[in-house]
């Protein structure tokens, strides 16, 4: 019997819908990719308070798991974090067939540390969660994806990245265009020489310092938005700021000029090279292919 691969996603969001959209081009399971996102989706607006359905969670989360089909995706509850701590339908688990492997994808709230702890070979988390907590931290910054894996200590972790799925949006740089000399370009030298405050959210504290490097920060000190401020609105504040972004325009809005995208927030493929097999290393060649442009050499 061909082993079953177990793979660590995410619940909810973004990264779990890009990770469905890559296993539906990677498998025959386009149909059950919809079904959970639109399923999930639908979840989210009645969290929001945008929809109001007829019956209650539970019997919401019993219509969506059927557990006589072991093909079937299935869902669990979830305190959200939003005012009152609503439950929130998110999901479980499915299993689809990838290239004549069983694939399993477990849903994990951290997906990255369930890798780090050896439950799993293979899984999909955020890049900046590698920044966070493993890259190590040096002079010069890190500028993609590619660059990662040459900063985890392997003293430290057996986890490595293997590929983006390009669901990307930016960590860039904003300033008030008083904050620039004329003709100065907002980027990575600008901050090099830069002395004053530099806005970031708290979370991203040790990232930043692992995209920018830590020469660069010398001569600058974290401000960081107050509770309920958009970081947007704190940027325009300080001067100075880096923040996720996809169009930019709420960042315009608040007069910010938009630099240089210093590094692509985006769900990425990991492996823990000690748990591989020939299953594993099968299944991640055939989710990723020859032909994806941000596949990476572990």
């Amino acid at each position: 019997m061909t082993e079953t691969v177990c793979v660590a996603v995410p619940r909810k969001g973004r990264p779990l819908e890009a990770v469905l959209d890559r296993f539906a081009a990677s498998a025959d399971a386009a149909q059950v990719a919809d079904d959970i996102t639109s399923t999930l989706r639908h979840e989210k607006s009645i969290t929001k308070g945008t929809t109001h359905p007829d019956h209650d969670v539970y019997d919401r989360l019993a219509d969506y798991s059927d557990l006589s089909d072991p093909f079937a995706p299935e869902y669990t509850l979830l305190r959200d974090d939003r005012e009152g701590m609503p439950r929130r339908v998110v999901f479980d688990s499915v299993t689809i067939e990838v290239d004549g492997t069983p694939v399993h994808l477990v849903g994990r709230e951290e997906p990255f540390r369930a890798l780090r702890t050896h439950e799993f070979a293979l899984g999909f988390d955020s890049a900046d969660l590698v920044l966070e907590e493993v890259v190590q931290l040096r002079e010069d910054g890190v500028g993609s994806l590619a660059d990662i894996n040459a900063r985890i200590d392997p003293m430290d972790t057996d986890v490595r990245v293997v590929s983006g799925l390009g669901d990307t949006v930016y960590h860039t740089l904003m300033a008030k265009p008083e904050v620039l000399p004329p003709g100065a370009d907002l980027d990575r030298e600008f901050v090099a020489e830069y002395d004053g405050p530099l806005c970031i959210s708290p979370r991203y504290e040790r990232l930043v310092e692992a995209v920018l490097g830590t020469r660069p920060l010398e001569n600058i000190s974290f401000a960081y938005p107050e509770e309920s401020v958009e970081e947007e609105s704190a940027i325009a504040d300080v001067g100075l700021g880096v923040y996720l972004t996809m169009t930019g325009s709420t960042a315009r809005d608040y007069g910010l000029v938009l630099g240089e995208h210093l590094f692509p927030s985006e769900t990425v493929l990991m492996e823990n090279v000690a748990e591989t097999t020939a299953a594993v290393e099968h299944v991640a060649q055939a989710i990723t292919g020859p032909e994806l442009e941000t596949e990476l050499v572990v």
